[in-house]
């Protein structure tokens, strides 16, 4: 009865990484061809741009309200 279950969680292992594999290399291939498919080019913009979260924005505008306190300073 163990047995039977280790067998086929490693049968479920092996399937999953090989699943995974052939995802991988169909990825690859559509890359490497060139096709001009959407979601690989959405794919590609999302990893090249940087994350402009909440907390980015937020410290942006406290920079520039530094950046103005400091300049009233100099001014003074």
């Amino acid at each position: 009865m163990e047995s039977n279950k280790i067998a086929i969680a490693a049968l479920l292992f092996i399937l999953l990484i090989i699943a995974s594999n052939f995802v991988m290399y169909a990825i690859a291939r559509g890359a490497a061809k060139g096709g001009d498919s959407r979601w690989m080019n959405a794919l590609r913009d999302s990893l090249s741009k940087p994350l402009d979260g909440s907390s980015n924005k937020s410290m942006d505008e406290l920079r520039k309200q530094i950046e103005k306190l400091e300049n009233k300073e100099k001014k003074e």
